[in-house]
């Protein structure tokens, strides 16, 4: 991860809860900087920019209208995110994702790799992968990890099957907390990053 933005000085980091943030395809990690002041103080953010380049903009993956997804391209975005975790969490207390619409199916496709090593997970506006070789290597027997899903049931960007498998993996293997926006759209509304905050406050600081 050559670029991201942290909404606290190095020094000023040291022991605190850490929230690693992607952003969705074709923005950059502006779009989830821009979110810093609405996360609760505790927290270092860290807002990273994916590597792929699509057109003027980044992308974790390539991905068209039905989400269809190279396993291979996955497998390698995802290690390159966790080698950038691991050369800076033993600075922090715990470690968090929060994704946005593909950013969602980055932070969804780490905890299915490792999901020990989150203390809560975030999904906007997003989806998580249906992919059999995923399946094939996640487990959840001894864990269920807090995950918070906000959406607008009326976002078309995403089809109603990705809608559709999400909601069915999400209850199955998370502690799930679930709401909806009407009228937000494929965005990001105050009102959901206020239950964001509570939910990270719940899950991470009490």
């Amino acid at each position: 991860m050559k670029t991201v933005a942290w909404s606290k000085p190095q020094n000023q980091r040291a022991g605190t809860p850490l929230l690693v943030m992607m952003h969705g395809y074709g923005t950059d990690e502006i779009r989830m900087s821009d979110l810093f002041g609405q996360v609760p103080p505790e927290f270092t953010c860290a807002a990273l920019r994916a590597p792929k380049v699509i057109g003027d903009d980044y992308g974790w993956f390539l991905l068209d209208y039905f989400l269809t997804h190279d396993f291979a391209d996955v497998i390698s975005v995802s290690n390159a995110v966790f080698d950038w975790i691991n050369s800076v969490k033993a600075e922090h207390s715990s470690v968090s994702l929060l994704g946005f619409s593909q950013g969602m199916a980055m932070a969804s496709t780490l905890l299915r790799l490792r999901p020990h090593e989150f203390r809560a997970v975030v999904g906007l506006s997003g989806f998580v992968l249906d992919n059999e070789l995923l399946a094939m290597s996640e487990s959840f027997d001894d864990v269920k990890p807090p995950f918070f899903w906000g959406r607008d049931k009326a976002d078309l960007v995403i089809n109603d099957d990705a809608i559709e498998h999400t909601e069915e993996w999400l209850n199955r293997n998370t502690q799930l907390t679930a709401r909806t926006y009407p009228g937000m759209g494929h965005t990001i509304a105050r009102a959901e990053m206020v239950d964001v905050g509570a939910f990270l406050r719940h899950y991470v600081l009490r």
